[in-house]
This record gives structure tokens, sequence and C-alpha cells, in this order.
């Protein structure tokens, strides 16, 4: 029943994200302007977001935080992911999802991979709407490791929260 509220909630969430604003990141202490996402990017956004809300909603070890929160992710260093779960204990970034803004890509397959990456955050996913896939990342000690690129009827999951599961093509749908 959560799940199919959630599903419920995508559809609404999708139209509250296409007000969203252009924003701040900071890296290194330099600020990185960010352009306000376009209407496609928020309706993934928010699929995911009730999607993510209805399989961890009820779970007291982890906590989803709201689309593009900033979160200190290191000295100087500020990102906001437009899907982020920390875990309650420590408070620290368990996934980061990043959906690649068209004429802003170089930010997040980048950059901010890389901050991800030294940080080692232990799950990224970057969303990738010019493709229609998810790139999975693992965190290793060898820094971050793709698990795979997602697409079509694939299942986007992660054992760790058991209760995700979302068909890859169902996140892309026109709406």
């Amino acid at each position: 029943m959560r799940l199919a509220l959630g599903l419920e909630r995508a559809r609404s969430n999708a139209e509250t994200f296409t007000m969203s604003k252009p924003y701040e990141e900071i890296l290194e202490g330099a600020s990185l302007p960010r352009s306000a996402p376009d209407p496609r990017h928020e309706m993934i956004c928010g699929r995911l977001h009730a999607a993510m809300d209805a399989s961890v909603g009820n779970m007291s070890s982890t906590q989803l935080l709201a689309p593009r929160t900033k979160i200190q992710v290191a000295r100087g260093t500020a990102l906001c992911p437009d899907l982020a779960l920390i875990t309650a204990a420590t408070q620290k970034l368990f996934l980061a999802v990043e959906i690649i803004s068209r004429g802003d890509h170089n930010a997040d397959t980048v950059l901010k991979k890389d901050v991800y990456e030294q940080i080692r955050v232990p799950r990224l996913w970057m969303v990738d709407p010019r493709y229609d896939n998810v790139e999975v990342y693992h965190s290793t000690e060898f820094g971050l490791q793709l698990k795979g690129i997602l697409a079509g009827n694939e299942v986007l999951a992660e054992r760790l929260l058991p209760e995700f599961q979302m068909v890859v093509s169902e996140l892309f749908a026109a709406a």
C-alpha cells in the first residue's frame, strides 16, 4: 500500500518540482552556480523521490532528504544532490543521485563525481535523461567502481534498500 501511495505522490511531486530555481553548490570554496532544472529533470526527480520515500520512509536507519538539500561533504565543499539518503546514526551521505542536466553535464559527470569519489560515498547513481540510462557506482578501496549501466526494462535496485526497485523505462516515461 505504501508503494502505491508513493507512486501517486510521484505524479504530484513531478508537478511540484517544475517550479525549481537556480541554486549554488560550493566546490573547494568556489561557487558553482547551477541553472534551474528543466521540467523533464524535475519529473524524473519526483518519480525517484516518491519511489524512494515509499521504500525507506519507515526505515529508522536511513533518512531521505528533500531534493537538492545542500550537504556539507568536506571542508569548503557543499553539494546539492537531486536525491540524497543519509544514515541516521552518522548523518553521513550513503546514496547520492545526480540527474544530469543537458546543458550543464560537466558539473555532475566530472566535478561532482570526483568529489563523491574523494569522500567515498558508498553509492552513487548518475541518471542520464539524454540517453535514458542510469549508471550505478559503488565505492571501493580504489575509488568509485561502475557496477552497471541500466536502461529499458532493467531494474534499478540496491540490495541494502531491499524495498526499492524501479524499472528504468518507468523512470524516464513521458508524463
